[in-house]
């Protein structure tokens, strides 16, 4: 008999998405309004413990886009962008038109360097004249970047701050005693509930504004920016980026064990890494005093690419799926020409990085077993 397959990242059900379903379907609220849209954002509002205002949309990657346009972003600005990243953290820069400076991640968090941005904005005015127009910081697979020093290096040049916290809902910094939600730093921040993050709604994210006057621009902008008038009138142009009711129902549902998913995902973490203890060699991404990560991915360092390659390869034909660290973007065919600053460490992670499964629905037994693969083999081939 076959093995199952064990995936990187799957979505894992509360139990109650059916039952929201339903109870959007029964109202007939099905179309991208509705009370469950409602529900979800004064949810998020409330797990985030924030004043500001919640905004859902058809993805992450809308939610950028409409902040980078919400700030001004416009053809030939510079946006400062992290270089370790997913794709789609850079592309809405391009959708403005706007040029991405690209920094090298810090060895710590693995995210934007401090003092390699501090270096690429004087860089950047001393070349260009003016300064970039906006800094995206990304919380990389759940681990919140430096965001206070970022914050306060942003502050001297009065640039505005996104975070990028696609992957890091239920991350947090303790601040003078206060916990401090990714997301919530900056000018705004945005999350993803894409069927492989911590919680889905099928597809979605949201924008995390600043204030109200934010959020009702970017409800105005997703929804095709229509005017106030009797009859369809638009004097700007807008965007089809709405939720729907029905994803916000299943996006409503896992809320509710969202925090169980959380602590699961740091448990497979730190179980990986007492069942790979055998070889020192192998390193983690580790949080710093006062971080704590939501390990949305737990993700391990082997000594070189070739033995990275190999596990992956081991892995795979056992039926387990793993997938290297993101590629740099400067190493991108799209991005290969843009503006890199850093000292390729990034480069280091991705040669050298593997995610591996951490499924909040993976099993003891699971981890036990694709730790003893990763272990029999390094005992053999390492």
């Amino acid at each position: 008999m076959e093995k199952p397959q064990i995936y990187l990242s799957i979505a894992h059900p509360s139990g109650k998405e059916k039952q929201y379903i339903s109870e959007a379907i029964d109202s007939n609220w099905i179309t991208t309004a509705g009370p469950q849209i409602v529900r979800f954002e004064k949810a998020l509002e409330s797990y985030l413990d924030t004043p500001n205002p919640v905004v859902t949309l058809s993805s992450g990657t809308a939610a950028l886009h409409l902040a980078l346009i919400d700030l001004g972003i416009e053809p030939g600005d510079e946006v400062i962008c992290q270089d370790l990243t997913f794709v789609a953290t850079i592309n809405p820069v391009k959708y403005v038109r706007a040029i991405p400076i690209l920094v090298d991640s810090e060895k710590d968090t693995w995210n934007i360097s401090p003092d390699v941005l501090k270096e690429t904005i004087a860089d950047r005015i001393k070349k260009t004249g003016k300064k970039p127009k906006a800094i995206i910081a990304v919380d990389l697979y759940g681990m919140p970047a430096r965001l206070p020093e970022i914050i306060r290096i942003a502050a001297d040049y009065e640039i505005p701050v996104i975070e990028d916290a696609a992957e890091s809902l239920g991350s947090y910094i303790t601040i003078n005693n206060r916990r401090k939600f990714c997301s919530t730093f900056g000018d705004c921040g945005y999350l993803s509930f894409n069927g492989n993050k911590i919680i889905t709604a099928s597809t979605g994210g949201a924008l995390i504004c600043r204030d109200e006057a934010q959020a009702a621009r970017i409800r105005f902008l997703s929804g095709q920016a229509k005017d106030s008038a009797p009859h369809y009138q638009h004097s700007q142009l807008g965007y089809n980026y709405n939720l729907s009711n029905i994803c916000a129902a299943v996006g409503l549902a896992q809320m509710e064990v969202l925090q169980k998913h959380v602590e699961r995902r740091r448990e497979i973490r730190f179980r990986y890494q007492s069942e790979l203890s055998l070889f020192p060699e192998l390193e983690f991404q580790n949080e710093l005093p006062n971080y704590v990560s939501n390990y949305w991915l737990t993700c391990v360092l082997f000594p070189s690419e070739t033995l990275r390659d190999e596990i992956k390869k081991h892995l795979e034909m056992n039926r387990i799926e793993s997938r290297p660290i993101w590629k740099p973007m400067h190493l991108q065919p799209l991005y290969k020409d843009s503006p890199y600053y850093g000292t390729k460490f990034g480069e280091y992670l991705f040669e050298r990085g593997l995610c591996l499964p951490s499924s909040s629905i993976l099993k003891d037994d699971d981890i036990t077993n694709i730790a003893a693969l990763i272990n029999n083999y390094l005992k053999n081939h390492g």
